[in-house]
């Protein structure tokens, strides 16, 4: 049965929830914290896009908005089958979605490799279908590329990562590194969160493990 599938396996494209041909909900217009574009289709010239998977959005969003040359980020969904899906709906592992941050960057003020740095050194790359306490397929690891360039990159950052960690006692990376799929935002409630919460929920643990 479906409904008992383990959370922590992802459903194929055949098992996912329908989902639907428009976003549910409305989004607010300008980022809080960036006072930028929240909804950002199209971005300045010169500018780019990447998007990361690192356990539980509403913390990941905050380290990304926190870094010099960031011109707007999001939250979002990313990596599964089912269309414009819900928080719930994500939730239940019944869409192959990981929660993920959409960032967009001026590479003239941050280079893309200083993002996947920040990217690997607050989280475990290493816990598969986890965060910390939070488990499930939405806490997957993943980095998801939008020009070869940015492959490339992340490739080579992970091969000079993996070293290091081992050396630290920690196994094998399973962060997902692949072209960027469609991103759907997520609700109004999760963007921005910790600006609105400061005290908010916290998930993210560094292995202490610096990127070459």
């Amino acid at each position: 049965m479906l409904f008992n599938r383990h959370k922590s396996t992802l459903v194929t494209a055949e098992e996912a929830l329908p989902g639907r041909a428009e976003r549910p909900f409305l989004l607010p217009e300008r980022h809080q914290v960036l006072d930028a574009p929240l909804v950002t289709d199209e971005v300045p010239e010169g500018f780019e896009v990447a998007i990361f998977g690192l356990g539980c959005f509403w913390g990941a969003e905050e380290v990304f908005w926190r870094i010099p040359g960031v011109w707007s980020t999001s939250v979002g969904y990313a990596g599964g089958h089912t269309p414009h899906p819900t928080y719930d709906e994500v939730c239940s592992g019944r869409t192959g979605h990981t929660e993920a941050v959409r960032v967009v960057y001026d590479p003239a003020a941050v280079s893309y490799a200083d993002l996947v740095r920040a990217f690997y050194e607050v989280h475990d790359p290493t816990q598969g279908m986890r965060q910390g306490n939070d488990q499930g397929t939405q806490y997957r690891s993943a980095i998801y590329v939008t020009t070869p360039e940015q492959e490339v990159t992340a490739q080579e950052i992970t091969a000079r990562l993996q070293p290091e960690l081992t050396r630290k006692g920690y196994g094998e990376i399973t962060t997902e590194i692949a072209a960027a799929p469609t991103y759907y935002y997520a609700e109004d409630l999760h963007q921005q969160y910790l600006y609105k919460v400061p005290h908010g929920y916290r998930c993210h643990s560094a292995t202490g493990v610096k990127v070459p």
